[in-house]
């Protein structure tokens, strides 16, 4: 197995997920369990999605975030 397909398959999920949780008639519950749990197993990025160095903590302050 590639190492970017579980990483590639798990952000398919959940944008199915987040596709489904927005049609008539969802299942907030079931949304609301299963969108958690496919957060939690994201692994981390396959190598070269993010440019090197990035960090994702370096940006901008928001109102209310800390100084």
């Amino acid at each position: 197995m590639e190492p970017c397909e579980d990483f590639n398959r798990t952000v398919q999920l959940l944008s199915a997920l987040a596709l489904y949780a927005h049609t008539f008639g969802a299942d907030r519950a079931f949304v609301d369990a299963i969108g958690p749990s496919l957060a939690a197993s994201l692994p981390d990025p396959p190598p070269g999605v993010f440019p090197p160095g990035y960090d994702p903590s370096d940006g901008p302050q928001y109102p209310g975030g800390q100084p």
